[in-house]
């Protein structure tokens, strides 16, 4: 008869103890960060961004090691937990964002979001392999072909960051305008794309391009669409009207937080990234007719409250940007940023343009598809992990990340002011927060 299985011990104490001082101390730094950076007119994101460098490897590991590495301990166990708390919050923040998305507004103007995703996607992705080719060959693995190299700087050039842009647009009250609409759906389109190309450079890193893989998740995509579109929304919606059957928003909330967290888990497991379900599992949300959008506001408070800042916060904490100190390292992260900036926002400015919006309108987009933010990150790690960027290349995609996160506001802020408020906007911006909020919407 074989013996029962011994259960799984629990948290070691220390180890609970350094993840709850690892959550206060960066979601206490969050909101005095996030309320400094409102006082002086920017999005609470700058100062939650910020966080990271503050309290990582940048400054306070060169500055006070031993609290650094006692704080935020380098063991892999450790660091999962806090980062398995961030992606609660990222997934969350995503599909909300997801059920806020005017399909209408969408399907109206589908010609323009198509050419500045398209063409914000490949432009950069052009130049970021150009510009491969030129980094100096002290930077580069000797492990790694320079067109490996080169494919994969592409990429990361070419993608845009959904989570990083909805908390921007959140924290601007941008979210019900079109620009922002527009926005979220061709930075969608990027990611998707982002995501198959960094399939096919992993593949190429390990010398094992798999044309089957790929069209799996290409077959995976079209999949998760067309169950989005058909039998997705009813259930849905069958789903969500028993759950709001309960006295208060409580059902209502556990409901959409569940289909949020079980789209992510159906296309994290496809091999698609969770972020895509969790937007996908938001759309049916805001579609399935169940619900209307201001149902979710208390989900919608502890996420930007609470789960967001905690994530961003944590993205800076891999990063040490002392490496910039090497003027190689400093005059190379320049140019791949000069060069990121120009392929993204321009080729987004440039979309819009062809898609006969106003000049303010195109700037407005360029700015925001130029946000890498956490999705940057992510793509680094992955090179780092398969050899593909060496500790100063992975350095400068993540300056790239943080600094065009950090731009993306103030010029949102300008482009904004000039781009007139429609009377559809402010419906949106009522539905989106209640009906008691239309007023304040200006």
């Amino acid at each position: 008869m074989p013996l029962a299985s011994s259960p799984v011990p629990p948290l070691p104490p220390h180890q609970l103890l350094i993840f709850l001082l690892q959550v206060f101390a960066l979601l206490g730094l969050a909101i005095l960060m996030g309320r400094a950076a409102a006082r002086i007119g920017m999005p609470a994101l700058v100062g939650e961004l910020l966080v990271g460098l503050l309290l990582g490897p940048s400054l306070l590991g060169h500055i006070a090691p031993d609290l650094s590495g006692w704080l935020l301990p380098r063991e892999a166990g450790q660091m999962h937990l806090l980062d398995a708390f961030g992606q609660i919050g990222v997934l969350l923040l995503v599909g909300i964002t997801g059920s806020h998305l005017d399909f209408a507004m969408v399907r109206r103007r589908g010609r323009t979001a198509a050419q500045v995703s398209l063409s914000g996607l490949l432009i950069p992705l052009a130049l970021g392999v150009g510009v491969g080719y030129l980094v100096p060959g002290s930077l580069v693995p000797d492990s790694v072909d320079r067109p490996v190299f080169a494919l994969f700087l592409g990429v990361a050039m070419c993608v845009s960051a959904i989570p990083v842009i909805a908390k921007t647009l959140t924290d601007m009250n941008l979210l019900h305008r079109n620009i922002g609409q527009l926005t979220l759906a061709a930075g969608i389109v990027d990611d998707i794309i982002g995501w198959l190309l960094l399939s096919v450079v992993s593949a190429l890193a390990v010398s094992h391009l798999d044309g089957g893989r790929l069209g799996l998740s290409l077959l995976y995509l079209a999949l998760v669409v067309a169950f989005a579109a058909l039998p997705g929304r009813p259930l849905a919606r069958w789903i969500l009207q028993r759950a709001g059957a309960s006295a208060g928003p409580g059902g209502t909330v556990a409901a959409a937080t569940a289909l949020m967290l079980g789209g992510a888990a159906a296309t994290q497991a496809m091999g698609l990234e969770a972020v895509f379900g969790a937007f996908v599992a938001g759309i049916v949300i805001g579609t399935c007719g169940a619900i209307e959008p201001h149902a979710l506001a208390p989900l919608r408070t502890v996420v930007l409250g609470v789960l967001a800042p905690v994530f961003f916060a944590t993205v800076g904490l891999r990063v040490d940007l002392s490496a910039l100190a090497r003027p190689e390292v400093l005059g190379t992260g320049l140019a791949v940023l000069a060069v990121a900036i120009l392929g993204k926002f321009g080729g987004a400015y440039l979309g819009a343009r062809l898609g006969r919006l106003g000049r303010w309108e195109a700037l407005a987009l360029g700015a925001g598809m130029n946000a890498r933010g956490v999705i940057e990150v992510v793509v680094a790690m992955a090179g780092l992990n398969l050899g593909v960027l060496s500790g100063e290349t992975f350095t400068i995609v993540i300056l790239v990340a943080v600094v065009t996160s950090l731009m993306a506001p103030p010029i949102l802020r300008v482009a904004m002011a000039r781009v007139e408020h429609t009377a559809e906007e402010r419906l949106r911006g009522a539905a989106l927060l209640g009906p008691e909020a239309g007023e304040r919407i200006g």
